[in-house]
């Protein structure tokens, strides 16, 4: 909460046994995490409702950017601006564009057009992916603004050109429903340019749950999202979360003062002083 730039998602999950519930209703784990700037930290967790009132209650006291994609709910999160995903936006114009029929002349249609706009803002952020917060803000300024600009122009021009059920309307849509969000990234330097993030922190949890499908309870979901959370933040610190998990269940046994939150600082995946038994080596 210390930080001012924070990403969430959320993703759904079944648990059996929850109360009120049938075992075939969805449950729900959200995500959140730091930016590019903060310590690597990714916590997970589970609610058995989508809710905006979950956002807004996990970030109770937070104040700054949010990175989000566009579901509403998010806006009930206070203080804070949101941030939106142009990896969202551009994925609905590829999917306009692969629907096209085959003999159709790809090269010219507005759904390509599209596509470039949002083709030109991430070459653009490629460059400047090394760069320091305050030049990228900068530069972004200079050769991100026009496009937004043009871009923006181009969507007003094909709304009332194109049917708004197919999917190129769902496109354009899409920006101009989320265009205070997208263009959100202007702001700061430090701020991103799609959720990404989110989504490559939320992804481990997906894959695990084709393999183990569900949570019997609530308990079982808690715990579940609790267990994701130490795994995935100590992978994000370059450690091996085998060799860590040993460690803690060395160290933890032996704490003179389990609230000892001093203590327990040090034992965090981003603690500096941790052993070096317990960090990854690439050559």
């Amino acid at each position: 909460m210390k930080q001012d730039v924070l990403h969430a998602d959320e993703t759904t999950l079944q648990v059996l046994r929850e109360p009120s519930k049938s075992a075939e209703s969805q449950s729900y784990l959200w995500l959140y995490r730091t930016g590019r700037m903060g310590p690597p930290i990714v916590l997970y967790d589970y609610r058995p409702t989508r809710g905006g009132e979950n956002p807004r209650d996990y970030l109770n006291g937070f104040s700054g950017y949010l990175h989000v994609d566009g579901y509403a709910g998010y806006h009930k999160v206070k203080d804070v601006t949101l941030v939106g995903c142009w990896a969202h936006a551009r994925r609905k114009f590829d999917e306009a564009l692969k629907a096209l029929p085959p003999s159709s002349d790809k090269a010219e249609t507005a759904s390509k057009q599209g596509l470039q706009f949002c083709n030109e803002l991430f070459a653009i952020e490629r460059e400047l992916k090394e760069v320091a917060p305050e030049e990228r803000y900068n530069i972004r300024l200079e050769r991100s603004r026009p496009i937004l600009d043009a871009y923006l122009v181009w969507l007003k021009q094909q709304r009332s050109r194109t049917l708004p059920k197919s999917l190129l309307g769902q496109a354009i849509a899409y920006s101009m429903n989320q265009w205070e969000k997208l263009t959100a990234f202007l702001k700061d330097g430090r701020l991103e340019i799609d959720n990404n993030r989110s989504e490559r922190s939320i992804k481990p949890f997906v894959i695990g749950r084709k393999n183990w499908l569900f949570a019997n309870t609530p308990r079982g979901a808690k715990a579940s999202a609790d267990i994701y959370s130490v795994i995935e933040t100590a992978k994000a610190n370059g450690l091996n979360p085998f060799q860590y998990l040993k460690y803690l269940f060395e160290q933890l046994p032996q704490l003179p003062d389990p609230s000892d939150l001093e203590v327990l600082d040090s034992l965090l995946p981003w603690s500096p002083t941790l052993p070096m038994a317990c960090r990854v080596f690439k050559s």
